[in-house]
């Protein structure tokens, strides 16, 4: 039983591997990287009763023009911690992630004027505990996938509001891999 389920964690992550390479092939693509500070702050809200906060920082964003399959588009690399919960007050149980995830970025409309961009990222995590949760999440290691919703709230694009899926697992490098998946409200600004 194991065998199939690290078969398909394997088979999802070479597909998504391979889709992400076919976006990001240099081929006739126009790169621009430019440095930035960004900081956001976050909520997430896990299964049961899980939740916690995400505080992280954006460095570097990258402007491609003409990728196949996508157009214009844009990736960021991002560094975070995540401070997660579970429990009631007087016995809660902490965890601490702390991930590196490239991710990208690309509009795709307009709501009253301000552009709306949809998000996709893989990165990386370390955990402080393997166990949480009621969980045994198979290792410290664990993989970062995000899926989300941006909004610019201003005409300067330095505030924006977000909601994301967000999941963590071992992609079945270990035997043990329940994974955690969080739903998270984001607001970040430049500066």
């Amino acid at each position: 039983m194991e065998q199939v389920k690290w078969g398909e964690d394997m088979q999802r992550w070479v597909i998504a591997f391979v889709l992400l390479a076919g976006i990001m092939s240099p081929v006739h693509a126009d790169i621009r990287a430019e440095h930035i500070s960004q900081l956001s702050v976050e909520y997430l809200q896990g299964e049961g009763d899980v939740s916690g906060v995400r505080l992280a920082y954006r460095p570097l964003e990258f402007h491609f023009t003409t990728l196949p399959l996508l157009g214009d588009a844009n990736m960021y690399l991002e560094a975070s911690t995540n401070f997660w919960q579970y429990g009631k007050p007087s016995k809660y149980q902490t965890n601490v992630a702390l991930a590196l995830s490239p991710v990208l970025k690309k509009q795709f409309a307009n709501w009253y004027g301000k552009p709306v961009f949809w998000e996709f990222g893989i990165g990386v995590s370390m955990l402080t505990k393997r166990e949480f949760a009621g969980k045994d999440l198979g290792s410290h290691f664990q993989f970062e996938d995000r899926l989300g919703l941006l909004i610019e709230l201003d005409p300067q694009n330095k505030k924006m509001l977000a909601i994301r899926y967000m999941h963590y697992s071992n992609a079945g490098l270990s035997s043990r891999n329940p994974g955690m998946d969080f739903l998270n409200i984001a607001y970040s600004w430049r500066f």
